[in-house]
Order: structure tokens, then C-alpha cells, then sequence
């Protein structure tokens, strides 16, 4: 049986395996086409959304680590499209409790032991001593390689469901529990995480997860451990879809970039895909007026080092939280020997009155405020014209972009229509943010001269908010 004693794998040995991530909902498609580009194997979009599998050589894993769009990954041991369900929940459970056996667990388990491997040496170039590292000091290394590795070094602790969708309605775990091991021998810990989707189901996510995690655990004989465990095996059912697969990441990527968290901090994954709608070009200038904890300069800043960034917000909190972030990331640079610089500016600003020249920034891409968790709706009302009308006024005529992030949809569209001389809109992505039903819009800068439309004339007067209207308005 397969246990932690065995060697290292064989790096020469190289097999085909099926890799499988969790993304952003809405922006699969960006992350496959991010798939093609950096190892250049398609990527299939699963029918459960927030979900990409695309088949590797293992030689190719840690390149895996370095993807910017996905959130978690593991390795697929097998999957059945249309898995066809006995009816009584009791055939259904006992059915999974056979298939733990008849399951090819080996490549996926030689998979699992590779990816030990970079994380044993990301801990020996750390200095790690065994010690467990706090999510949010793990995050912020200057490249894309060592920020995912980094937060794969942290010791069998569940910061984020591996294989979790922002969608899934239904996530249990197994709870089986076994004698302790001798401290001689050294045992496997492990858990079963079953995430369902799908109302025509006889069995619950618990359920599944328990029995089949009973029949895993006599099959190996490992011992079940909810939190301290070394491998995680996923059961991934969605309808008659069934994938199981063992994780290779403990925490989330989108941690990467943030050591200094906000109340409503985006996610490094999805501020890449919004990045990627607006594609950054050497020497553009990117402004994020409303930055919060500065994810999404940072994270550009990162991706794409040959555009210049502006971040700014009108709370001092939020400007410190941006500061602090860059400087994290920065000294985590200077510790490597790499240059610490980064191209990014923050500044403490008037969101309805920046202070910059007309017509100066090609991009402006930013999370606006949701009125849910921070602002609120009614002001949403007079804020987003006063947006709209000021971010058309530094963009560029013609070729300027924004990408805006925002769940009141009804008053963006008001907002947008009101702005109808200064702005186009060309797409939208439907994300999911925190459970709540989003909308990422991509808008082109028509070719009007501000000061010369009937939007130009929309009075702001008494529409700029108060700085008590305004605190942490960045943030969605």
C-alpha cells in the first residue's frame, strides 16, 4: 500500500495525468485560454461552472503552480460523465463504497508525491522548521512560481476547500475516526471532501462523504483527520457528473498577492481575469480609483510589469492597506535578490475629482461599490454618474478602456445610459462574488472630447460624497 515513507518520485518516470481547477465563475474561458498559452494543452470547461480540466505530463506540474486564474487544483483519479445512480440512497451509498477500491488510485497518488516535493523545498529555502505560517502572511511573493508554492508550504492546514466552487450549494466532509497510531509507525492522515450539486440525489454530501471515505480509509488503511491531515481526496458530483481527485493545493492561489486584508478584499484570480478583458500594453497607464487593499494594481503590476499603475481611494485606511501590500511584496523581491521595484503609485484622492490631467490614463479597471457590504444603494445612485462622467474625463478619447466590477446592475445601467455620449459597453462577464451575482463590464471610451457632450454638463454639485459617506467605498 501506498504510504509517506515511500522515495521521492521519479522525475524521469513522466505520466500523463488530468489536472482539474476551480476558477473564478464567469471567467473559465479565461483561464483556459491562460491554460494554452503558458503550458499549451486545451483545457475542457466542465458542465459545473468554476471548474477547467486539462491533461498534463508531470513534468509540466510546477508550471501548473504558476496558472494566475485558478483558485484551487488537483489531480483527477476518475471521472464518469453520466454515472447513472441507483435509486434507493442505500444501493447509491454502497455502490461509492465499492467504487473506493476499483478506483486506478496510482498516478494520482504519484501526482500527490510530486507535489510534495515542491513543497518540501519551498520550506528548505525558507528556513521552515515545521511550523505553520498565517494565510495572510503567506501571500506576496514576486513571482507567480513562488507565490503559489509558498502557500502550498504551509503544513496540512484548511485555510479554503480545495476543490470548492463559489456556487456549490452543498459541501460536507466524512467524519470517520480510528484509533491513534503508534508514533512509530507513521500513519497517513486523510479526509474526504464531497462537494454536490444536483437536486435529483438520494444521498446528501455528508452521507457520500462518509461512506465513501469508511471505504478509503479500509481500503489504505489511513487514518481519518479532519484538520491535520497529510491527502485530501475530492468527490466531485454535479448531477450525473461524477470526478474524484486529490487535492494539490491546501489554501487558495488567489491569497497570493495580500498580507494586509480589507473587509471586502477581491481575489487575486478574479482580479486577473479582469485584467485580462482590458490587456495591458507597455507603457499604458492603468488607474484604479477606488483600489481598497490594491489587489488589482497588484496583481497587474505582477502579470503585466510594462504598464505603469495608479491606485488611489478616498479612505486612509484603504491607501495604507494598498502601501502595505506593495511593501510586502516588495521586500519579499529584495529577500530573493530580485529588483524590489514595482510599477505601481497610491495615492489618497476625491474618486468625482481626481487629480489628474485629461485624457491621460489608457485603462481604468476597478471594483465598485456593491452597496451591500460597504456603501450603500441610494448613494449608489448619485456616485455612479459622478464615476462614470470623472473616469471619462482621464481616459483617453477613442482608445481608452474600463473594466468595472459591480453588483448594483440596475443603477450601473442608469448610471451608463446617463453616460451614453462618453461610454460604449462591448461585454460583460456574470461572476459569482461571495455568493452574490456580479457583473464585470468592459467599456470603451467613445471618441467624444470631454466638454463637448450633454454629459459633460451633469451637475455633480451635491452628488460628491462626504468623507463619511465614503469610507471604505472601494470595496464591493
Amino acid at each position: 500500500m501506498f504510504s509517506p515513507e515511500d522515495g521521492p518520485v521519479d522525475v524521469e518516470s513522466i505520466i500523463n495525468v488530468t489536472i482539474g481547477a476551480t476558477v473564478p465563475t464567469g471567467f473559465e474561458h479565461t483561464a483556459a485560454e491562460e491554460v494554452y498559452e503558458k503550458i499549451g494543452v486545451e483545457a475542457r470547461i466542465s458542465k459545473d461552472r468554476g471548474r477547467i480540466y486539462f491533461t498534463i505530463t508531470t513534468d509540466k506540474l510546477f508550471q501548473v503552480h504558476q496558472l494566475r486564474s485558478v483558485d484551487n487544483l488537483f489531480v483527477v483519479v476518475d471521472e464518469y460523465d453520466q454515472y447513472q445512480f441507483k435509486e434507493s440512497k442505500e444501493e447509491t451509498l454502497a455502490e461509492l463504497q465499492q467504487l473506493a477500491s476499483k478506483l486506478p488510485w496510482t498516478n494520482g497518488l504519484e501526482v500527490w508525491k510530486l507535489n510534495r516535493t515542491f513543497k518540501k523545498r519551498k520550506g528548505q529555502r525558507k528556513g521552515a522548521n515545521g511550523a505553520k505560517v498565517k494565510p495572510s502572511d503567506e501571500a506576496g511573493d514576486t513571482t507567480a512560481a513562488d507565490a503559489e508554492l509558498q502557500q502550498q508550504a504551509e503544513e496540512a492546514a484548511v485555510a479554503d476547500d480545495p476543490n470548492k466552487t463559489e456556487e456549490g450549494p452543498d459541501t460536507e466532509t466524512s467524519t470517520q475516526d480510528s484509533e491513534e497510531a503508534a508514533p512509530e509507525a507513521k500513519i497517513m492522515k486523510f479526509r474526504v471532501t464531497c462537494n454536490r450539486a444536483g437536486d435529483k440525489h438520494s444521498f446528501s454530501s455528508n452521507e457520500a462523504a462518509r461512506d465513501f471515505g469508511g471505504a478509503v480509509q479500509e481500503f489504505f488503511q489511513w487514518k481519518a483527520d479532519m484538520t491535520k491531515f497529510d491527502i485530501e481526496v475530492l468527490l466531485n458530483i454535479h448531477n450525473t457528473e461524477v470526478v474524484i481527485g486529490i487535492a494539490l493545493t491546501e489554501e487558495s492561489l488567489h491569497r497570493r498577492n495580500i498580507s494586509h486584508f480589507g473587509p471586502t478584499t477581491l481575489r487575486s484570480t478574479l482580479c486577473y481575469g479582469m485584467l485580462r478583458l482590458c490587456k495591458p500594453q507597455p507603457s499604458d497607464i492603468v488607474l484604479d480609483p477606488m483600489c481598497g487593499t490594491g489587489a488589482i494594481p497588484l496583481e497587474g503590476a505582477l502579470e503585466f510589469p510594462t504598464s505603469f499603475y495608479i491606485s488611489g481611494d478616498n479612505n486612509d485606511m484603504a491607501v495604507n492597506r494598498t502601501v502595505n501590500n506593495v511593501c510586502h511584496i516588495q521586500k519579499r523581491k529584495a529577500g530573493k535578490g530580485s529588483a524590489p521595484g514595482l510599477p505601481i503609485d497610491t495615492v489618497r484622492w476625491d474618486l468625482c475629482s481626481l487629480p489628474m490631467r485629461t485624457s491621460s490614463v489608457d485603462i481604468i479597471i476597478t471594483d465598485m461599490p456593491f452597496g451591500k457590504r460597504m456603501g450603500s444603494r441610494k448613494k449608489n445612485w448619485d456616485l455612479y454618474p459622478s464615476c462614470l462622467r470623472e473616469m471619462a474625463r482621464v481616459c483617453k478619447p477613442a482608445s481608452g478602456k474600463a473594466v468595472l466590477l459591480t453588483q448594483d446592475k440596475k443603477c450601473f445601467s442608469k448610471a451608463l445610459f446617463r453616460m451614453g455620449g462618453l461610454w460604449r459597453k462591448q461585454h460583460t462577464v456574470w461572476v459569482n462574488v461571495g455568493g452574490l451575482h456580479a457583473g464585470v463590464f468592459l467599456l470603451r471610451r467613445t471618441g467624444a472630447v470631454f466638454g463637448q457632450t450633454p454629459e459633460d454638463v451633469y451637475d455633480s454639485q451635491g452628488t460628491t460624497r462626504t468623507q463619511g459617506d465614503q469610507d471604505d467605498s472601494q470595496h464591493s
